[in-house]
């Protein structure tokens, strides 16, 4: 509708054809010389059309010869100005406005209607201002008649259209407001008529219900009051000169004194004024006739115009415009409600507070706003946020006692803000404030020395101390990158701190406390990491960026820097610091940043000796775990293969290991034949030495030290005994994964190491509990079936499932330590930030619990209707859980749709049950606890999406099992009173809104089979349940109609109907078929639906045995395509589609339908045959909370398009000729279906 206007190609050279009619009516110079050739033969062919139509007209010679709107064919109903400027703008755009002086000069409403033309087609307005009306109508009347012709089909109009071409005109625009004012301030503007027009025009335009004139107009407006400040300006300054050349030359002698010069000046002084006095006039007509409104315009945009340009008058004309009178709309303006304003206003600030000339006239407008501007650092705009700290920055830069402390306090914490440009920008203003006051004659004395005693010795104090008094102590890493592009310098300076850490203070001078040296050992440890790795740390920023050319030199340069100073001063460090185990931890993390190739290419072997000599005296001193980590990884840096110091490494390493391998086994003995008399020191160095091997363990390989079979007897020891410390125990765990060569010797390891975890399960102490439940987890997980895939079917020995009496402990574990009482909890811990930092950490390790469980269920280690216990707490623990349930929900959808909807009506069937036992029979139906179970089952209900032929089935079951559930047992009492559990029936009512039609009169003939006559008859309210359930089987036809067709769209195929209403030719029999006896007569053995009785002990679910043998559950025997078994196990309709996206409760119906369409698109290009598709999944299978779902495919869907294709096919080509067959053919699909 609105293009920018084709070009003309004549060959190397585009001519844009709308440069014959730039802006209004043009009369383009023929003189330039890249147009001779191109475009002079067009513009002239239009010249002399337009002659011979015009001149007969009456028109002037100047505008008759002047292409006009309508003469080009091609360009009519588009606005001129949509065009895409080239460099000859510049050249084209000073002719427009001089051609249209030229223009005005001759007939000047003609000139006039062009202009006003202009805007209103800028506009983006198709209707065009006729001469008649302009001189006979009145603006608001011109205006309400452009509104009527104006396009209402969009609201798109130029100012608002994306894409360059339209920025380019939106720039375009203004730049020709701004030169046509300064072409015409010396005559036009001043004639008391072109100016009026054009004034009195956009006054009314900004005035306007439409949106697209008030904006353009607004726009317009503001920068033609620019382009009038700046004439102000020039008046102004002509003024001053013309004022100081009349008191020179009155100030002259009488005989030298020039009266003919005098008149002029004066003269002169008076026009200069009287125009003046015109331009203000101009101006006050702009400002009160449209900024003052349009300032707070309901349109966002308008309102940042308005800002952004008064920013640039106060700052232009300083002395008409910078006074409270103007300030006060920007400060105003503070407060809008939108970022896009507040972030204009702050610029606009920020233009005047950069020149310090202008500090004595905003010192008013400071104190009144400061608080505001501060305010504003904590934007939830991150770029409103970052201009306000710029802002503050430059206050502080003007005046530093404009700020008070608690305003700098306000910023300082910004340099831990995750947002890196909120948290550069602080530090910029940190660095001003902290590093940039010191004295400049102390700098100059200074300024030669250098390590502790230059001018950055005391800087680095001063960031210690800020560091201490912020109290962040563990985001170090955060307040250096804060920092990292102002204080580079400072930071760097590596030579210093570790001056100031090694050297004593000299007299006079203050020593460093042991938490200031550990500050700076930290930071020091942050600018290392920063300069090697050249990226921010960890949670701030998008991810690591490309270096450019110029980065990757400096941080190599950087690299070799701290690499050649550190290899020397790192083995003191650690020398002096050793008996502090934070420090040293921290020093040890130096290493991993070295390039250790200058090691060789120094000769500097001598210091890694050094090194590594202290490097075993830490690790013999200290059984911290941070600190033999660290040793632990230093170890493991130093051994990387491409160096050749590694075999100077590896030694070092090996001697020391054997040296604790000896002293650990010789620990044991001595620990396991004292026996119960074992005394502290026994326990110490079996600890202490099993603590340093088990961080060794982490990062190397100790298999050769054959370290399991003492680490076995311990165990074994403990758990007959019972005397082993808890401890041990535990970094006794670590040794978990042993290799051994003979599958044999491993399996016997495994099963033993297995049955040890297990027995401690029932430990006392909960550690020793949580350890050995991961464990299991991590063993199952690792020695499942899924070993096997991928051509490792020699590994069948090792396979291990877990049996019903351990998959019953992993659960109750769970439920006793993953769903505790919040309650407890909070009562438990109460108190300072302690606590809160205890809690958080509870929860992460319960988190962890968790999942650990939810894996094994997902991978089909332990049976899905565990599942069931975890279920019914997704809405009680959603907060702390819900991710991890949804996640786990979805995942057991996509492995077996039925299963799942088996344990879901399970998880509420436990819930129901355990209501019951509390609240006994007659159950409150308004109850906060029935409303809850019925809010869980409408959540799980919306799980299956909306595509309910892929439901089908699942659903079915789900309902199948509900009714058995509620008529499990009659009442005591006599069939004429209710069962106990028909008040479920309630809850089941939930899911039948996902029941195709056809499956609801299934369901219901199924639910008549459990009732009698009297039963139908009752309506007492206690068997309500019952009357809603069966109401919601037998209505809702129509829904149900739609949904048949919803779950057909995604094929694509249910949009093609009879145009006259006639129902699909399968109508009816889809109507007649339904599930029948697929799922009423399946006897299930798969999960057993619970009673009323006593759940067991720790859990609530009964678990059936577990009846593949051990290493054999992949190998499932394949049934015959089409027969019952595939069926049943999901061959079908239902097990081959893919996954219904697991929506979210607030998604809307129309992305649900399009994010199902979207899938089913995706899944047509998957074909996996059925007797292969289980396996295939297994394989395929992917990590738990994966994003990406699993796609698979369904054949008889794709036989369903196919079929419809050919059948529509057939009933265009051949009219009724086939219609039997096609129908036969799909009455047979219907029923396999």
């Amino acid at each position: 509708m609105r293009r920018v206007p084709y070009f003309l190609s004549f060959g190397p050279l585009y001519v844009p054809y709308g440069y014959l009619k730039i802006f209004f009516l043009v009369k383009i110079s023929h003189n330039l010389i890249f147009f001779k050739r191109s475009s002079l033969f067009i513009h002239k062919r239009h010249r002399k059309r337009e002659r011979s139509r015009d001149i007969g007209r009456g028109r002037s010679r100047l505008h008759a010869g002047s292409p006009t709107w309508d003469s080009i064919p091609g360009l009519q109903d588009q606005a001129l100005v949509f065009l895409k400027f080239s460099f000859l703008y510049i050249f084209f755009l000073q002719s427009v406005v001089d051609d249209w002086i030229e223009s005005y000069k001759q007939d000047r409403d003609i000139a006039l209607l062009d202009l006003i033309n202009f805007f209103i087609q800028c506009s983006g307005c198709r209707g065009t201002v006729r001469i008649e009306m302009f001189r006979n109508m009145q603006n608001a009347e011109i205006i309400r008649k452009m509104t009527e012709e104006f396009d209402e089909d969009s609201g798109d109009y130029p100012l608002t259209m994306p894409g360059p071409q339209w920025k380019k005109f939106r720039s375009n625009f203004c730049e020709f407001i701004g030169v046509l004012i300064r072409q015409c301030q010396y005559s036009i503007i001043y004639d008391e008529y072109m100016m009026d027009t054009v004034i009195s025009l956009l006054t009314g335009l900004s005035d306007s219900q439409v949106r697209a004139f008030r904006h353009t107009s607004t726009l317009a407006a503001m920068k033609l009051m620019t382009a009038l400040v700046n004439v102000a300006l020039n008046l102004s300054i002509h003024q001053d000169n013309t004022q100081r050349q009349y008191e020179a030359e009155r100030n002259k002698m009488i005989g030298k004194r020039a009266n003919e010069r005098l008149e002029l000046l004066l003269q002169k002084r008076k026009e200069l004024q009287e125009n003046q006095d015109e331009i203000e006039n101009m101006m006050n007509s702009i400002f009160k006739g449209i900024f003052v409104h349009r300032y707070r315009d309901a349109i966002a945009e308008i309102r940042a115009i308005c800002i952004e340009e008064i920013g640039v008058w106060m700052k232009m004309y300083s002395d008409a415009f910078l006074n409270d009178s103007y300030l006060k709309y920007v400060g105003w303006t503070l407060h809008d409600r939108q970022g896009e304003v507040r972030l204009k206003c702050l610029k606009a600030l920020q233009s005047l507070y950069t020149n310090r000339e202008l500090f004595p006239k905003l010192e008013l407008f400071t104190n009144r706003f400061k608080d505001r501007i501060v305010s504003m650092t904590l934007d939830k705009e991150y770029d409103v946020a970052v201009e306000a700290i710029r802002l503050v920055t430059l206050i502080l830069h003007g005046s530093e006692e404009a700020l008070s402390n608690e305003d700098c306090e306000n910023v300082y914490h910004l340099v831990y803000s995750a947002h890196r440009p909120v948290a550069v920008a602080a530090g910029e203003f940190l660095h001003k404030k902290l590093f940039s006051r010191h004295d400049p004659q102390a700098e100059e004395a200074l300024a030669k020395r250098r390590g502790r005693n230059s001018p950055n010795g005391n800087l680095i104090r001063m960031l210690v101390l800020f560091f201490l008094e912020s109290e962040l102590h563990e985001h170090a890493a955060y307040l250096v990158d804060s920092l990292w592009e102002s204080s580079q310098e400072l930071l760097k300076d590596w030579e210093c701190m570790t001056e100031l850490l090694l050297e004593e203070p000299v007299q006079g001078e203050e020593a460093m406390s042991d938490r200031q040296e550990s500050a700076l050992i930290e930071l020091m440890v942050c600018t290392i990491r920063q300069a090697a790795e050249a990226h921010p740390p960890v949670g701030r920023g998008t991810g690591k960026r490309v270096l450019t050319a110029k980065e990757r030199k400096t941080q190599i340069d950087d690299r070799n820097k701290l690499t050649e100073h550190f290899i020397i001063t790192l083995p003191m460090l650690l020398s002096k610091y050793s008996a502090d185990a934070e420090k040293v931890a921290n020093l040890l993390q130096i290493p991993q940043y070295f390039d250790l190739e200058i090691y060789s290419t120094g000769r500097m072997e001598k210091h890694l000796d050094a090194l590594l000599k202290q490097i075993k005296f830490v690790v013999e001193k200290h059984v911290e775990s941070d600190v033999l980590e660290a040793c632990s990884k230093t170890y493991s840096i130093l051994c990387s293969e491409e160096y050749t110091i590694q075999n100077r490494v590896d030694i070092a390493r090996s001697q020391l290991i054997d040296e604790f391998v000896d002293r650990f086994n010789h620990s044991v003995e001595d620990l396991l034949q004292e026996g119960e008399e074992a005394d502290d020191d026994d326990i110490y160095n079996v600890l202490s030495t099993l603590k340093r091997l088990t961080s060794f363990h982490n990062a190397h390989d100790l298999t050769k030290w054959d370290l399991f079979g003492n680490c076995y007897r311990l165990l074994k020891t403990g758990i007959e005994h019972g005397a082993m410390p808890e401890q041990i125990v535990i970094h006794v765990y670590k040794f978990e994964c042993v290799l051994q060569e003979d599958l044999l010797v491993l399996r016997k390891t495994v099963k033993s190491f297995l049955a040890v975890c297990q027995q401690c399960l029932s430990n006392v102490n909960t550690p020793v509990k949580e350890q050995a439940f991961m464990l299991l987890c991590d063993l199952l997980m690792i020695f499942s079936h899924q070993l096997m895939t991928g051509g490792r079917e020699g590994l069948q020995p090792l396979v291990f499932n877990p049996d019903t009496g351990l998959q019953s402990e992993l659960l109750s574990f769970v439920m006793d330590h993953v769903f505790i009482d919040q309650d407890e909890e909070n009562q438990s811990m109460e108190g300072d930030e302690e606590d809160e930092a205890n809690k958080i950490e509870a929860l992460h390790k319960r988190r962890n619990l968790l999942a650990a469980f939810s894996k094994l269920i997902i991978y089909d280690i332990v049976d899905m209707h565990a599942a069931a216990d975890i279920f019914k707490h997704y809405m009680k623990y959603y907060n702390d859980y819900g991710d991890i349930i949804k996640e786990t929900l979805s995942k057991t959808r996509q492995i077996d749709k039925i299963q799942c909807a088996k344990t879901l009506i399970l998880s509420l069937q436990q819930l129901f049950n355990e209501l019951v036992q509390e609240q006994g029979p007659n159950l409150d139906r308004t109850s906060a606890h029935v409303s809850g179970i019925k809010e869980l089952a409408r959540r799980f209900a919306l799980t299956f999406g909306l595509d309910q032929i892929k439901t089908r089935e699942a659903v079915a079951t789900l309902h199948k099992d509900g009714i058995e559930f509620a008529f499990k047992y009659q009442n005591q009492k006599g069939q004429e009173y209710p069962p106990p559990n028909l008040a479920f029936l309630e809850v089941l009512s939930e899911f039948s809104s996902k029941l195709l039609r056809q499956d609801k009169k299934t369901v219901h003939s199924y639910l008549e089979k459990f009732l009698t006559e009297q039963m139908m008859e009752r309506r007492e309210d206690v068997w309500l349940p019952l009357i809603s359930y069966r109401n919601s089987l037998v209505t809702g036809g129509e829904d149900d109609r739609m949904s048949v067709n919803s779950g057909s769209s995604s094929s694509k195929t249910s949009s093609v109907r009879n145009k006259k209403g006639r129902p699909p030719l399968h109508k009816k029999r889809v109507e007649d078929e339904s599930l029948d006896n697929t799922w009423l007569n399946r006897t299930d053995t798969m999960i057993q639906t619970p009673g009323p009785l006593p759940a067991p002990q720790l859990t609530s679910t009964v678990l059936r045995e577990n009846s593949r043998p051990m290493g054999e559950q992949i190998q499932e025997p394949e049934s015959e395509h089409g027969s019952e078994p595939d069926f049943l196990h999901n061959r079908g309709l239902m097990e081959e589609d893919a996954e219904p996206i697991f929506e979210d409760v607030m998604m809307s119906s129309r992305s649900q339908l399009e994010d199902m369409n979207e899938e089913f698109e995706d899944t047509m290009v998957i074909d996996l045959p059925p007797s292969r598709n289980r396996r295939e999944r297994a394989e395929l299978r992917p990590d738990f909370f994966d994003s990406a779902a699993i796609i698979e495919d369904d054949s008889v869907n794709v036989k369903l398009i196919l079929l419809f294709i050919y059948g529509f096919w057939v009933l265009f080509m051949h009219k009724v000729n086939c219609v039997s067959h096609f129908s036969r053919d799909l009455e047979c699909l219907c029923s396999e279906v």
